[in-house]
């Protein structure tokens, strides 16, 4: 069964306590407001009372074992920015931070997030880009002209190196990070694969087969790089 820390109940937070409650994983679900814990109380796992700026009390949570944390505080940047990152110091695996804007979602990044939620913002436009796109798994409308997008990188690009291929000058957009998946064997010799994110990638690193690219540009250009095949 799976676990999940939700630090900050207001009514994105709370939603998301309920929604992973309701399907039956486990919730640990982290307020400084008593109101907020104890009506979190009556369906989460476990619900905290405590200030997650402070590392002392996160660590005393224990959510360093969980699947997933989600940082549900937008308003306070700078509260949500210090949780993802001691988050991330404590050693949770995946970090899902929410942000009202590119500006918080860019910082979040840099901190360590791995995952930036714009839950204000339409959800139709990822949902039909899905549909029609079954090689992109995340669209994300970052502001009326731009977009933040994770798709397989074209077959063109396999075995070339950032450097080659010019993204930023030919198509315009920004490479934020590579995905790839890494070959491993087990204690048992059972072989698996496990995914490597390379953040801010640079001219020298050389694209590999499976590849993902996590790319941010302009709709027209993000576009563009799209019919690449």
């Amino acid at each position: 069964m799976k676990q999940f820390a939700i630090v900050g109940l207001g009514r994105f937070g709370m939603a998301v306590a309920q929604a992973l409650s309701e399907k039956g994983m486990q919730v640990i679900a982290i307020d400084k407001d008593e109101k907020r814990v104890k009506d979190a109380a009556e369906f989460a796992t476990r619900a905290l009372e405590l200030d997650a700026t402070d590392k002392d009390d996160l660590r005393d949570a224990r959510v360093e074992n969980v699947d997933a944390a989600i940082v549900g505080i937008g308003k306070d940047v700078a509260s949500s920015v210090l949780i993802t990152l001691i988050l991330k110091e404590l050693g949770v695996k995946k970090v899902i931070s929410k942000a009202l804007d590119p500006l918080q979602g860019k910082i979040l990044q840099k901190v360590g997030a791995e995952q930036v939620v714009y839950p204000e913002k339409e959800m139709g436009t990822r949902l039909a880009e899905s549909l029609m796109s079954p090689g992109i798994s995340e669209y994300i409308k970052l502001s009326s002209g731009h977009t933040l997008i994770e798709v397989d990188i074209p077959h063109s690009f396999e075995g070339k190196t950032l450097g080659e291929l010019e993204i930023s000058t030919k198509y315009g957009v920004q490479v934020v990070a590579i995905k790839r998946k890494v070959m491993q064997t087990d204690k048992n010799g059972k072989v698996g694969f496990t995914e490597k994110v390379i953040v801010a990638p640079g001219a020298d690193d050389e694209l590999t087969e499976r590849d993902r690219f996590v790319l941010l540009g302009e709709n027209k250009s993000i576009e563009k790089i799209k019919k690449v095949k």
